[in-house]
C-alpha cells in the first residue's frame, strides 16, 4: 500500500470514516508519547488515507488531554501531506445556523495548558502563521461540499474560530466578548492542532460543523454537551460524504501548499548545530 499522504482527523460524533476499506491499524510511538488512539489506514476509492479519532474511540480525553503534538507527529511519520479536520463548533453569528458547515481561515487561541511546538530542547524555528489554514486545502474542502449539491446544508466559507481551553462551555460574557473579537465560531480543539501541522510542513484545514449558539443568543438554548452531539450526529453523514469527495480531488491535484515550505523560512537552528537525537526528531518534519 502507498504511504498516506491524506489524513483526517474526527472530532466529537465522527470516530471512523465509513468509507475506509482494507483497513489496518497503527500503534505508533513518538518523541511526544503516543497519539490519542491507533491511525487507522486504508483506502477511499483507491487513494490511501490516514484517520485518527481526536478524543479517541469511545470519546475519551477531554480536549486539553488530547496529544496534539503525538497526533501530528504521527500523521507526519506516516508520510500524511494534506490534513482534514473536522470539528464540532458552537456559532457567533447570527447566520451561522445550527448544522451549518463553516470553512475558517483564521484562529484566535486562547488555550492555556496545551504544548503548542515541536520545537526547543536544542531546536528553534518560528513559522509564519499568518494564514494559518491551507487556502488550496480550503478550497478543496469548498469544491466538495458544492460537488455534493446538499440542499439542506449551508456552507460558510472563510471567518475566525476562537480556540478556548474548555472543557466547559463559555459563560454568557465571554460568549458576548468572543463575538466582540469578530469571532465566527468558537471550539476548543484546533489550537494548538493547526500550528503543529503547520510546524510538521502539512497542509491544514477545517471542516466545521456548527451545532449550537454557544450561549449568548437571546432566543436559542443554551448549549449543552447532549445538544452539541445530537446536532453533530445529524452533521455526521454530510460530513463524511464531504470527505469522500475531498480526498478525491486531493488525490487528483495535490496542490502545493504554502504549508510545504514552512520550515525552508522558520527553522533557525541548523541540522548541524542539532544532536544526533535532536536532529532525528526534527528530520521527520523535514520531511
Amino acid at each position: 500500500m502507498h504511504k498516506p499522504i491524506i489524513g483526517v482527523i474526527g472530532g466529537s460524533g465522527l470516530y471512523q470514516l465509513e468509507a475506509l476499506t482494507d483497513a489496518q491499524e497503527h500503534i505508533i510511538d513518538t518523541p511526544y508519547g503516543r497519539p490519542s488512539d491507533a491511525i487507522v489506514t486504508g483506502q477511499i476509492g483507491g487513494v490511501a488515507v490516514a484517520f485518527l479519532a481526536r478524543h479517541g474511540r469511545g470519546h475519551r480525553l477531554i480536549p486539553s488531554e488530547v496529544p496534539y503534538r503525538a497526533n501530528i507527529y504521527a500523521m507526519k511519520s506516516l508520510g500524511v501531506r494534506y490534513l482534514i479536520s473536522i470539528s464540532a463548533v458552537g456559532s457567533l453569528r447570527e447566520e451561522i445556523h445550527p448544522l451549518d458547515m463553516v470553512l475558517p481561515d483564521q484562529f484566535i487561541d486562547l488555550t492555556k495548558f496545551r504544548e503548542s511546538t515541536f520545537f526547543g530542547d536544542g531546536a528553534v524555528a518560528h513559522v509564519s502563521m499568518a494564514q494559518p489554514i491551507c487556502p488550496a486545502l480550503s478550497s478543496i474542502l469548498e469544491q466538495a461540499v458544492k460537488g455534493m449539491n446538499l440542499s439542506d446544508v449551508t456552507l460558510h466559507q472563510g471567518g475566525t474560530y476562537v480556540c478556548i481551553e474548555g472543557p466547559s462551555f463559555s459563560s454568557v460574557a465571554e460568549s458576548h466578548w468572543y463575538r466582540s473579537l469578530n469571532a465566527s465560531v468558537i471550539g476548543m480543539t484546533n489550537m494548538p492542532e493547526a500550528k503543529l501541522a503547520r510546524e510538521a510542513q502539512i497542509a491544514y484545514a477545517t471542516l466545521a460543523l456548527a451545532t449550537d449558539y454557544d450561549c449568548w443568543h437571546p432566543k436559542e438554548a443554551h448549549v449543552t454537551a447532549d445538544m452539541a452531539i445530537a446536532n453533530l450526529m445529524k452533521n455526521a453523514e454530510h460530513a463524511q460524504q464531504v470527505v469522500v469527495m475531498a480526498i478525491k480531488l486531493i488525490a487528483q491535484t495535490q496542490p502545493h501548499s504554502i504549508a510545504h515550505s514552512a520550515l525552508s523560512s522558520g527553522l533557525v537552528t541548523p541540522l548541524s548545530a542539532m544532536s544526533d537525537i535532536v536532529r532525528q526528531r526534527v528530520s521527520v518534519l523535514l520531511q
